[in-house]
């Protein structure tokens, strides 16, 4: 065993003001904007109004000492917890904090620039099957190409290794450019499998995001076994692959299912420009042709168009400047019983765990959780209804947010 720390390690209060949200209030982040002199689509699209939260939030360390953690989910009963390190190993944190040896039986990452061990997920009958689902960058032919990938496997019942490994998709084409994996898996009650990717960054590779004849900056579904989905909008047709379910992302790094059983997306923007997307089968989400934001280095994307219709799904909501999400859940925990429907995303750039308050499909407040704690990379609600967090340092660490007793 690598560590152990006492799951109250340290602990902070925040008290805060009543939320108000009827109320006109200013936004979380104003001024800054990349863009200002855009019109958003609709009124709510953008910039919703700061939301406070009475209660008194407690904030305790879980475990510390993890390299990068990228992806956490949460096991049965009181079996712990399933992290990702992005340098490649797979750790079990138990409830009070203790962290194992690398779980045997990972498959080999390319662990340079983002890419690496990613995204962990349960199979919707792990008490029954112990299938685990995990995305990483996968080794490909030829000097440094990758290419973002998902496996299924089997957890051994003491959680220290990985059996009957193997991949249910592999991105097309290979890349030699380790950046935008995308890489959330969303396994779904119905057996299928949501896996996101990106674009690999580059000008160039950013043209194939329109191109659905390769796996580019789309969102897959496909079988528990890595099979194409019956009903999925490219089956049975030229114009693209038969695992895409949508295209003309940039870089998806949160996906989650909502109470509806609908698939929503946060795919990061360059400067300026991340989306929350509801997701449609056959969806084109406009990158690079149409975005909210610009370069990095000021320049306007591709002709500088900013609105997606009519030929393109409009984002639900943007960020300007960004958030730069990490994962995303939707709450559904009995401890903050205001929050229920809401959206948790990690804002990597944000420094924070964002929650918007979410009603039907559109935004109407944010709020700053944790604000300052650093890069929130991904989110999990424990079986308490308390709300568990990764941080993405060298020193990285699993913290957790419940209401003080």
């Amino acid at each position: 065993m690598r560590l152990t720390i006492p799951t109250l390690i340290a602990t902070t209060s925040v008290t805060a003001l009543l939320m108000t949200p009827a109320l006109a209030q200013d936004p979380v982040i104003s001024g800054g904007e990349n863009r200002p002199d855009v019109e958003p689509a609709f009124a709510e699209q953008t910039n919703a109004p700061e939301q406070i939260t009475e209660a008194e939030i407690v904030q305790n360390t879980v475990a510390e000492g993890l390299v990068h953690p990228w992806g956490i989910t949460v096991l049965p009963g009181d079996a712990g917890y399933l992290v990702t390190e992005r340098p490649g190993s797979l750790r079990h944190i138990s409830v009070d904090g203790e962290v194992s040896d690398p779980i045997a039986g990972v498959p080999e990452v390319h662990a340079v620039e983002q890419g690496g061990l990613l995204d962990i997920a349960l199979a919707p009958d792990f008490e029954d099957s112990r299938v685990i689902y995990l995305t990483y960058a996968k080794p490909m032919d030829g000097d440094g190409m990758s290419a973002t990938a998902a496996a299924r496997a089997v957890l051994s019942e003491d959680m220290m290794s990985l059996t009957e490994v193997s991949d249910i998709f592999v991105q097309t084409p290979a890349s030699p450019n380790p950046m935008h994996y995308g890489s959330r898996v969303v396994p779904t009650a119905d057996g299928t499998v949501f896996i996101t990717t990106g674009e690999h960054f580059t000008e160039e590779a950013r043209q194939n995001a329109q191109d659905p004849t390769n796996s580019f900056g789309v969102i897959v579904r496909v079988t528990a076994d890595g099979e194409p989905v019956e009903g999925n909008p490219f089956v049975d047709s030229e114009e693209g692959l038969d695992v895409v379910y949508s295209y003309g992302h940039r870089n998806v790094q949160s996906a989650a299912m909502d109470a509806e059983g609908q698939l929503w997306a946060i795919e990061h923007g360059p400067a300026g420009g991340d989306e929350l997307n509801l997701i449609q089968p056959g969806g084109n989400y406009g990158w690079p042709i149409a975005s909210y934001g610009v370069n990095y280095d000021g320049s306007e994307v591709t002709e500088g168009r900013s609105a997606h219709l009519p030929e393109f799904v409009e984002p639900r909501y943007y960020w300007d400047p960004v958030i730069a999400p990490g994962g995303m859940e939707f709450y559904d925990g009995e401890m903050f019983v205001d929050w229920q429907g809401d959206v948790l995303v990690g804002g990597l750039v944000a420094a924070s765990l964002v929650r918007l308050d979410l009603e039907g499909d559109t935004v109407m407040g944010e709020e700053y959780l944790a604000d300052g704690v650093g890069r929130v990379r991904d989110v999990a609600v424990d079986h308490d209804g308390s709300i568990l967090f990764i941080t993405d340092f060298e020193d990285g660490a699993l913290i957790r947010l419940s209401l003080a007793e």
